[in-house]
C-alpha cells in the first residue's frame, strides 16, 4: 500500500490505459479522483475499483479542454480530499492520416486534447501542490513523440509536446518537491490495437525486440512508480516502456 492516504486525479480514466493505472493506483491504497468525458466508461472503472475493497473514488464528468470544466473537476477534487497528491494526464485521441489529406479539424482535436489538456490540468493542479510543497505530475506521451510516425503528424506533435512541457514544468516546479515525468508508451494491447488484424499484429511483434506488445497493466506498474516514494529522486524524465522497440 505505497500509496495509502495519497490523493491521485487520473484523467481519461474511462477504459484503457488510464483505467489500468487507476486501478493500479487504487491497489496501493490511493484515493481516486476519476475523469472522463463519458460517464459510462467512469462507472466501468468505479465498479472495478469499489471491487478491490481498498480504496474509494469519486467521479468527475469533464472535458479537460476547457478551462472552466478542468477548474470545477480540481474543484470537487478538493471539496472533496482536500488536496490532491498524485496527477496522471492520460486523456488522449488519435485521428490519423496522411498530412496532405489531413483536416485542419483532425489536427486541432488532436493537439487540443492531448495537449492543451494537459496544460489545462497540470496548471489546475500544480496550484494546489504548490501550496502543499508535494506532488508528483505522470503525463502519458508515447514513442512516436521520440521518433515520429508516418500517417501520425498530429498525434506525433502532441506527444513530442507532452515530452517537452514536462521537462519545462520538471524544471519550474522541482525547488517546491514537485516531480513531473512523462511515460512514452510502445504498442500497448488496448481495445484500440485490439482492431487490428492478426496480420498487423504479427508485423508490430516483429519490430519489438521482446516479440509482443505491451499491457496496460505494464504502463500503470510503471506509473506506480513514478507516483510513489520510490521515485522520489526522479524528475523531468521520460520513462520509455516499449518492450526494446526504440533503443
Amino acid at each position: 500500500m505505497m500509496l495509502k492516504g495519497k490523493v491521485a486525479l487520473v484523467t481519461g480514466a474511462g477504459r484503457g490505459i488510464g483505467q489500468a493505472i487507476s486501478l493500479a493506483l487504487a491497489e496501493q491504497g490511493a484515493k481516486l479522483v476519476l475523469s472522463d468525458i463519458s460517464v459510462e466508461n467512469l462507472k466501468e472503472t468505479e465498479a472495478k475499483i469499489k471491487a478491490l475493497g481498498t480504496s474509494e473514488c469519486i467521479l468527475t464528468q469533464a472535458n479537460v479542454v476547457i478551462a472552466d470544466e478542468v477548474n470545477e473537476m480540481v474543484k470537487k477534487a478538493l471539496d472533496t480530499y482536500s488536496n490532491v497528491d498524485i496527477l496522471v494526464n492520460n486523456a488522449g485521441i488519435t485521428r490519423d492520416g496522411l498530412l496532405a489529406m489531413m483536416p485542419e479539424k483532425d489536427w486541432d482535436d488532436v493537439l487540443s486534447t492531448n495537449l492543451r489538456s494537459v496544460f489545462l490540468v497540470t496548471k489546475a493542479c500544480s496550484r494546489v501542490m504548490v501550496k502543499q510543497r508535494s506532488g508528483s505530475i505522470i503525463n502519458i506521451a508515447s514513442v512516436v513523440g521520440i521518433t515520429g510516425n508516418a500517417g501520425q503528424a498530429n498525434y506525433s506533435a502532441s506527444k513530442a509536446g507532452v515530452i517537452g512541457f514536462t521537462k519545462s514544468v520538471a524544471k519550474e516546479l522541482a525547488k517546491r518537491n514537485i516531480r513531473a515525468n512523462a511515460i512514452a508508451p510502445g504498442f500497448i494491447r488496448t481495445a484500440m490495437t485490439d482492431k487490428l488484424s492478426e496480420d498487423q499484429k504479427a508485423k508490430i511483434s516483429e519490430m519489438i525486440p521482446m516479440g509482443r506488445m505491451g499491457e496496460a497493466q505494464e504502463i500503470a506498474d510503471a506509473a506506480v512508480f513514478l507516483a510513489s516514494d520510490k521515485s522520489r529522486y526522479i524528475t523531468g524524465q521520460v520513462i520509455v516502456v516499449d518492450g526494446g522497440m526504440v533503443m
